[in-house]
């Protein structure tokens, strides 16, 4: 099957077949020079480094921007130079003074200077969305920031507020929301003091080694290389990323040869793959984990005792070796495996028995029913069938609520969801960033908004927790700081309103001459900029 191959490859440059599958005669496979992908990129709600909060959209941004320090392609596992060529740290003054790199130009032309990187910052901090709380850690706010961080020439001087480790600040500044941009293009194209918001939502301005070509929200997502890049050109002159939110479509796609690469096959279809000679499969570890939660303004699911029952409800094996099985394992805790700090015990088995005494013991109104709220692509789905099945037999009936990645995202932002089937990924590589995330919650107002799954929850942890997620941040010794983390994942298991299951197990199907694509633990880590086709 090929599917509108001739105006692909024509279209490629011009962008005008990008839109629909159409069936046209078999030609020659995608160009030697473009990368395709089969992507499901409909949880992306922005793509302005400032605000982006989307996996997709992170995959956009490590692709397009750049930060002061970051985790290159190279090696995902170490922090390393990136604008700044270097930095000092004075740890007793809680002080870095980074170095910009030399001859670093913005995809204008206008070269980078400290200045970008002051005004990238505070324009996070006074447009104030989802991503800003990880800068505003720093003790950074829109009045102070110009105080904080300050400029002469080359020299960029960061102070920060709290008494924790330099290496958190470092990976706070690795940060996504910390990326540069051009701010003399972004400011002028401010409409209605956004700072650029809606134009960097169709346009790019940074100094990554790709630029944005175009931009379809639900459709495609079109990369060109930026040959200046300092740290060496792309090989491949475009990458685009067709939206294909059907695992079906994408296998087609990929065995069509209308695409390099498809990242959303489920298992059977990667298995199906097997003993194709053209086309491989990539596994890669994943820092995302999978949950289900209970929002606390509905009244119904407030109950302590439907938390812990929930638990024991889950098929966790079962569906990890089935619909699952290569691409989830099973993992219980909210800072994933593999990490420094993560609690790797699996306390919970699906115990059809003990949770329905747990359910009487504390006095839960049968049967219950709640909305769950899941993005309408696999494996979600297939795992909100799963969960309905298996809850069920309990008294408690999920009806299933199928939406947009970035309708369900924004509908558990605003607080308005009921049961909620989600996954969630560490902002920055570091335990406090999923600690803050699912064990703290300054201010549980709804005003007072916060990206984390507690306020999203509309859940006010215990005191004590609130008090030991802080602690753990300014701990000093290494060795206490992690084992604080690991007491702090035992307490949510123990009570919290939600259900950690999975951690994710990325499986990329690609045609068997692409070379060098990276894809680490979380998606800030996937680079097209080494891939080659051979």
């Amino acid at each position: 099957m090929k599917l509108f191959r001739t105006a692909f490859a024509a279209g490629l440059l011009s962008l005008t077949a990008l839109t629909t599958l159409t069936a046209l005669p078999a030609q020659s496979a995608t160009p030697g020079t473009a990368l395709v992908v089969a992507q499901n990129i409909d949880d992306i709600v922005t793509i302005d480094p400032a605000t982006a909060y989307e996996f997709s959209s992170g995959e956009y941004v490590v692709n397009v921007y750049n930060q002061l320090v970051h985790y290159d392609a190279t090696d995902t596992t170490a922090l390393a130079p990136g604008l700044a060529s270097e930095w000092t740290i004075d740890a007793d003054n809680k002080t870095i003074v980074f170095t910009l790199r030399d001859g670093v130009k913005f995809h204008s032309g206008n070269p980078l200077r400290g200045e970008d990187v002051l005004g990238s910052w505070k324009r996070v901090l006074v447009l104030n969305k989802a991503p800003a709380f990880i800068l505003a850690n720093l003790g950074w706010t829109p009045d102070n920031i110009e105080e904080m961080v300050t400029v002469d020439g080359s020299k960029i001087t960061v102070r920060y507020a709290g008494d924790f480790s330099p290496l958190f600040v470092l990976n706070v500044l690795a940060a996504r929301v910390a990326s540069v941009v051009d701010m003399e293009t972004v400011m002028s194209h401010q409409e209605n003091d956004d700072l650029g918001n809606a134009w960097l939502n169709k346009n790019s301005a940074g100094t990554g080694p790709f630029k944005l070509r175009a931009y379809r929200p639900s459709e495609m997502l079109s990369l060109e290389a930026n040959p200046d890049y300092w740290g060496g050109a792309p090989a491949m002159k475009q990458v685009v990323i067709r939206h294909v939110a059907e695992a079906a479509t994408q296998r087609l796609l990929l065995e069509s040869g209308d695409v390099d690469m498809a990242k959303n096959l489920t298992p059977d279809q990667v298995s199906g793959l097997e003993g194709k000679s053209d086309i491989k499969v990539e596994t890669y570890p994943q820092a995302a984990v999978h949950w289900i939660s209970f929002n606390q303004k509905t009244e119904a699911l407030t109950n302590k005792a439907l938390w812990e029952a929930a638990r024991y409800l889950v098929d966790y094996d079962g569906m990890a070796s089935t619909f699952l099985k290569g691409q989830m394992m099973v993992h219980q805790a909210f800072w994933p495996e593999g990490f420094p700090g993560a609690v790797n015990d699996t306390p919970f088995k699906y115990d059809l028995e003990k949770a329905k005494q747990i359910l009487a013991d504390g006095g839960v109104t049968l049967p219950l029913t709640i909305q769950l709220d899941v993005i309408n692509s696999s494996p979600f789905t297939d795992m909100a069938q799963a969960l309905q099945s298996s809850f069920a037999p309990a008294g408690i009936n999920f009806e299933i609520i199928p939406g947009t990645g970035a309708q369900v995202i924004t509908k558990y932002r605003a607080r308005t969801h009921q049961g909620m089937l989600l996954y969630w990924g560490p902002d920055f590589m570091d335990p406090h960033s999923n600690a803050k995330a699912f064990a703290y919650n300054a201010d549980n107002s709804d005003d007072k908004y916060a990206s984390t799954t507690t306020w999203r929850n509309a859940w006010m942890p215990p005191q004590e927790i609130n008090e030991k997620t802080m602690a753990a941040l300014t701990e000093k010794s290494p060795e206490k700081r992690l084992e604080m983390y690991g007491e702090l994942q035992q307490a949510m298991q123990a009570e919290s309103p939600y259900v950690i299951m999975f951690q994710a197990v990325k499986q990329v199907a690609m045609n068997g001459k692409v070379q060098g694509y990276v894809n680490g633990a979380t998606s800030d880590f996937v680079y097209y900029r080494l891939v080659t086709k051979n």
